[in-house]
C-alpha cells in the first residue's frame, strides 16, 4: 500500500455564496458567520450579507422585472417546473442540509423536502390559472365591456421562515415568482444553507438571473434596508418577529409599499391556498365602449 494511500483524506468543504443577479458572489464586506446544527456543531461558514448586497440584489431585482413579468404565464409554469426537476435531481443534498439545519431525523427531513418538491410543482401549476379565477369580465350598467386582470406588483422583498428552512422558503417565495414578481430573499438567520443551495439549483434551471436573489446574513440588518428602498414595491415580513416586523412596516410606508404581516403557520405541508398568489398581485380593470354597427344600432 503506497504511503498516499495510508494517508487520511482531507474533506472538502464547500463555501457558500449569495445568489445575486444570477451570479454567486461573496458579501461584498467579506463577512461570514458561522452556521450550526441544532447541537451546536459547525456546518459551514455564511455569507453575511451588508447593506450594499442587499442595494445589488434590487438592482439585479428591477433588471430582471420586464421580462419575467412579460413571459407568458405558461412559459413561467414551465421553468418553475424545471426547478422542480431540478430539485428532485438534487434530494439527497437537500435532505442532508435540512436535517441538520432543523434537527431532524433523515426520515422526517425527507418528507420536508419531498413536501418542498411537491409545493414548487403546485405553484407552477397556478401561473396560468390564477388569471382565470382572480380575474375575468363585469357586468356593468352601459354600453362597455369591463375587464379585469391581475398583474405583478413588482419587486417583492421576502424574509423567509426563521425555523422552516426550505418547506417554509419555497412556501413563501414561488408564489412571488409565479405571479410574475421577481424577489430578493432574506434567509433564514440561523439555517441559511438551503437557501443558499437553492440559489444554485435556480442557476442551473431555466429561471433568468435576477428574478430570484438570495442573501444571507443577519435578518434584521439585511431587511431594514429593503424594507425603506424606494424600488423595493413589496415585503413579506414572514421571517421577522413582532418588533422587528413593527419596524419595518413603519419603513415601508414610506413609499407605500405594499405588506404582508406576519402569520402563524402551524404546519408549513398543510395545502397553502391561493392567499400568497394574491397578497402581491395588482388588479387591472379596462373599460372599452362595445360599439354599435349600422344605422339598426344593434350592438357587439
Amino acid at each position: 500500500m503506497s504511503e498516499k494511500s495510508e494517508q487520511q483524506r482531507l474533506s472538502v468543504f464547500k463555501t457558500y455564496k449569495l445568489y445575486v443577479g444570477g451570479k454567486f458572489p461573496r458579501s461584498e464586506s467579506g463577512r461570514v458567520y458561522e452556521v450550526t446544527d441544532s447541537k451546536g456543531k459547525w456546518l459551514a461558514n455564511a455569507p453575511q450579507s451588508s447593506r450594499k448586497d442587499a442595494r445589488d440584489a434590487v438592482v439585479a431585482a428591477r433588471k430582471a422585472f420586464g421580462g419575467w413579468s412579460g413571459a407568458t404565464a405558461y412559459n413561467r409554469g414551465q421553468i418553475l417546473y424545471r426547478v422542480a426537476e431540478m430539485l428532485e435531481g438534487r434530494r439527497a443534498q437537500f435532505v442532508h442540509e435540512v436535517a441538520d439545519a432543523e434537527g431532524l431525523s433523515k426520515s422526517k427531513a425527507a418528507e420536508q423536502v419531498e413536501a418542498t418538491i411537491d409545493r414548487w410543482v403546485w405553484y407552477a401549476g397556478w401561473t396560468d390559472k390564477i388569471a382565470q379565477v382572480v380575474g375575468g369580465g363585469n357586468p356593468v350598467a352601459g354600453p362597455y365591456f369591463n375587464l379585469s386582470s391581475p398583474e405583478p406588483t413588482g419587486v417583492v422583498a421576502v424574509l423567509a421562515p426563521q425555523e422552516s428552512s426550505f418547506l417554509g422558503l419555497v412556501s413563501v417565495l414561488a408564489p412571488v415568482i409565479a405571479t410574475g414578481n421577481t424577489a430578493v430573499v432574506v434567509a433564514s438567520e440561523e439555517s441559511p444553507l438551503p437557501a443558499l443551495s437553492l440559489g444554485e439549483v435556480l442557476a442551473t434551471s431555466d429561471v433568468p438571473g435576477g428574478v430570484v436573489n438570495v442573501l444571507s446574513g443577519r435578518t434584521a440588518e439585511i431587511a431594514t434596508p429593503l424594507a425603506s428602498h424606494q424600488d423595493v414595491n413589496a415585503i413579506d415580513l414572514a421571517g421577522a418577529d413582532e418588533v422587528l416586523a413593527k419596524e419595518l412596516e413603519i419603513a415601508a410606508a414610506d413609499n407605500l409599499k405594499r405588506v404582508l404581516r406576519p402569520q402563524p403557520v402551524d404546519d408549513w405541508t398543510a395545502t397553502p391556498g391561493i392567499d400568497r398568489l394574491t397578497a402581491f398581485l395588482e388588479t387591472k380593470t379596462v373599460w372599452h365602449p362595445t360599439g354599435s354597427l349600422g344605422a339598426s344600432g344593434s350592438a357587439y
